[in-house]
């Protein structure tokens, strides 16, 4: 199996925050910031395995602080840990005040996006390596957090089965 660096993977996309962007506080919707963060994760993605993907689980969005109107929002992204035909993607916004030059953090997630051929069927995805101690870190700590994903995933499937679909004729 072929083996890519993390850095492969790695995308940056910077845009502006507008007024249509924001709630009635004067800051981003936090619907947006989390499909920009879908977004930007599905590109890192598909550059490492270089097949069709889709997302598979959002781990949490943290919201650290609020990102106004007017100030840059700047996301990057990359893939820290592979399974066999999932893979981990990290997501951290920073947001830019233009004016004074002022960078926070003020998101970050994990998500699982798995590869798919054109039917539908998983796919095998390279194995990733990383390179600085901050990409160690992530992959190191990697196999805790997909444990988690899996008790999760097997809670949400428990409470599916329950649920009374009939309720929503």
């Amino acid at each position: 199996m072929d083996t890519k660096k993390m850095s492969q993977s790695r995308t940056v996309k910077a845009m502006l925050v507008l007024p249509p962007d924001s709630n009635a506080l004067g800051t981003m919707f936090g619907g947006k910031v989390m499909s920009y963060i879908d977004d930007i994760a599905s590109i890192s993605a598909f550059r490492h395995c270089r097949q069709q993907i889709v997302t598979a689980s959002t781990d949490s969005v943290d919201f650290l602080y609020p990102i106004s109107v007017g100030a840059m929002i700047c996301m990057e992204s990359f893939v820290t840990w592979t399974h066999k035909t999932s893979m981990e993607i990290y997501v951290n916004v920073i947001s830019e005040n233009l004016k004074t030059g002022e960078r926070m953090v003020c998101a970050s997630s994990f998500l699982t996006f798995v590869a798919i051929d054109e039917n539908g069927k998983t796919q095998t995805v390279p194995q990733v390596i990383p390179e600085t101690e901050f990409e160690k870190e992530l992959h190191n700590s990697a196999p805790e957090r997909y444990k988690r994903r899996m008790e999760r995933k097997s809670q949400s499937k428990k409470l599916a089965e329950k649920f009374p679909v009939e309720r929503l004729k």
